[in-house]
């Protein structure tokens, strides 16, 4: 378990013990001094969600101290010491929640023995308040600090053995705590990747080409190095990876204002590619043309549809689109690499994935991994794009090209945030359906037109899907229909592509339940008691391929009820152009219901 791979019989506890680490360190995410103070270890990239302070918590409620005598240290990169450390896909809490609860716990079962043993009484007898053990027969106590070092020499014991707290008993989780960074970043200090200031610190601006998968052919690369506070400028060849490291030019100057004034000045002639025919009228036009032929890939066959379709009291056909999307997180990319003199790499980055930005380092440029060392950094809004390193092998490409071994901070524009994303996928809906005499669904067809890349891997050439632009079999309302077909076309393009913001779902929830009420319109049918009886009666429906999910429908009917009742639904009387629409969505481990009040003016406008 994670526990046992991060127990103090690992190096950490060795150091403890041999006197190399002071105070009690009974796994790499706890440290308790002498003093009392407790430093525990946040694994977890920040990247706005609150896991810096909500993961510490768990570990604070079962070790049992007092928040305020807690200092919270983000670790940087470290596999072995803390397991997994991404932050993506809502998995930070329940990845870690009972490890973390574990870990906690058998470090207070360790301090109670310490205090039990030196009292000469039984374990048992002994309880923990803020940071205290106590005796309550005796009305004896002892602080944490007291312990350490008693604590430091007895074993770990089982991770199985340790009783971790009823719940009910709970006097941190629950409470409304702020967040641990909050103090800095109210007062502006220095928090972020886009703050990272180190001696002798250079920066640097990269020029990608506007045209997606272009590559720069030449630039006026001299009248650039002239330029005050230009320290060179020169061009990188890069990848043909989309998401990886990308042709351009960079510009390594003494300031970041010294290397935005000198790109103003950049003059590139560019290499546009295939990309330059890309267009979204034309993408529109080949999605249409798709439409109208057998998707390139059946994701579920179930029943007849057409028969279906053919026999239905009601019927209709809808298309619904979406349009590629950016972050626009509030931080633009950032990264800043240090290469020193013994090939060593080190790295600040604000990212989602630096296991993945590591490997990709890795191997982009050969080297190994043992001697790159990441930094995590918070990061000012992810929403999936950090999860991407794009940004982190542009600062090491650039950071091997200077003369000085000197750290380099490559700092994006707004401009370049936006213009080179790794974007949503856009994407086509092309639905029929149909209902019978009482208004019941009989047939279910949707034809997804998405976008890939094509990727060169081990001498093959394949085309990928954007993230978030692939159609489950069971997503819904597959499963629940007799009569149901999904099927997908991908469209080639240049455009990277990336996770944005719950993958799929963020567009898949407005698509499906926007045809779901024309069905609902189109058969007489409430909404609310439409898709209730479209759910059915059963309390889990299980998954239909391999590594699937069961759908918990008995969760999903009561969120959909309590949000309706809450709203009022169908109680509410509205005015002319005035109305409710409501929606559920299973999304990343979440039951989702939503109850919308719409005025639709005389003009048409929405609200």
């Amino acid at each position: 378990t994670l526990l046992i791979g991060m127990s103090a019989q690992g190096a950490l506890a060795a150091a403890t013990r041999s006197g190399a680490v002071e105070g009690f360190v009974p796994n790499a995410f706890i440290r308790i001094a002498r003093d009392g103070a407790v430093t525990l270890i946040s694994k977890q990239p920040e990247i706005g969600q609150g896991i810096k302070t909500s993961l510490p918590m768990v570990i604070a409620e079962e070790l049992d101290v007092a928040w305020e005598s807690v200092r919270v240290v983000q670790g940087d990169l470290n596999l072995e010491a803390y397991g997994s450390q991404g932050a993506g896909g809502s998995n930070s809490t329940p990845n870690n929640y009972e490890n973390f609860r574990r870990l906690g716990a058998t470090a207070r079962a360790v301090l109670v023995r310490a205090a039990a043993q030196s009292w000469n009484v039984p374990a048992t007898e002994c309880t923990t308040d803020g940071g205290h053990v106590l005796h309550a027969a005796s009305q004896r106590r002892l602080a944490y600090g007291a312990l350490v070092d008693a604590a430091a020499k007895l074993p770990l014991p089982e991770a199985a053995s340790v009783a971790v707290k009823d719940p009910a008993t709970f006097k941190l989780l629950g409470k409304r705590i702020g967040g641990v960074d909050n103090p800095a970043i109210v007062s502006g200090k220095p928090l972020f990747g886009i703050d990272v200031q180190l001696p002798g610190m250079l920066h640097a601006q990269y020029v990608k080409c506007p045209v997606f998968g272009g590559k720069p052919l030449r630039a006026n690369l001299d009248a650039v190095r002239a330029l005050p506070g230009v320290k060179d400028a020169f061009i990188i060849e890069g990848t043909a990876n989309l998401n990886g490291l990308r042709p351009g030019v960079a510009i390594v100057a003494t300031s970041t204002w010294a290397a935005i004034r000198a790109r103003r000045l950049l003059e590139v002639e560019w290499d546009e590619g295939v990309g330059a025919s890309h267009s979204w009228a034309g993408f529109t036009a080949q999605a249409q043309a798709a439409a109208k032929q057998a998707g390139a890939s059946v994701m579920r066959q179930d029943g007849d549809v057409d028969k279906a379709l053919a026999g239905a009291a009601k019927s209709g056909e809808a298309a619904y689109s979406y349009p590629f999307i950016s972050h626009a997180s509030m931080e633009p990319q950032n990264c800043t690499a240090w290469f020193k003199p013994d090939g060593a790499l080190e790295l600040w980055a604000p990212t989602q994935n630096p296991n993945a930005g590591q490997a990709l380092v890795s191997s982009t440029f050969g080297i190994p991994k043992e001697k790159i060392a990441m930094h995590i950094i918070r990061s000012g809004g992810g929403f999936g794009r950090r999860l991407s390193s794009d940004f982190i092998v542009e600062a090491t490409a650039i950071a091997q090209r200077i003369k000085e071994k000197a750290p380099v901070k490559l700092t994006w524009t707004r401009e370049d945030d936006l213009q080179h994303d790794h974007f949503r996928p856009g994407g086509f809906h092309f639905l029929r359906g149909g209902v019978d005499k009482a208004g019941k669904v009989v047939g279910w067809h949707n034809h997804f037109v998405t976008f890939a890349n094509r990727v060169e891997q081990d001498g093959k050439s394949t085309l990928r899907n954007g993230s978030g632009g692939s159609l489950s079999p069971d997503e819904f309302p597959g499963r629940w229909l007799a009569n149901c077909q999904l099927e997908q076309t991908a469209l080639e393009c240049s455009v990277p592509m990336g996770p944005w913001r719950a993958p799929g779902s963020c567009v898949f929830a407005w698509a499906f339940h926007s045809f779901i009420d024309e069905l609902a319109h189109a058969g007489g049918r409430d909404p609310l008691a439409f898709r209730l009886e479209l759910l059915g009666d059963k309390d889990i429906v299980p998954p239909s391929v391999e590594r699937g999910q069961p759908y918990n429908v008995a969760r999903m009917r009561a969120v959909l009820q309590t949000a309706a009742d809450k709203a009022g639904w169908g109680k509410k009387k509205f005015a002319r152009g005035q109305g409710q629409g409501i929606a559920f969505h299973f999304s990343h481990r979440g039951y989702v219901a939503q109850v919308a009040e719409v005025t639709v003016s005389k003009d048409g406008k929405v609200k």
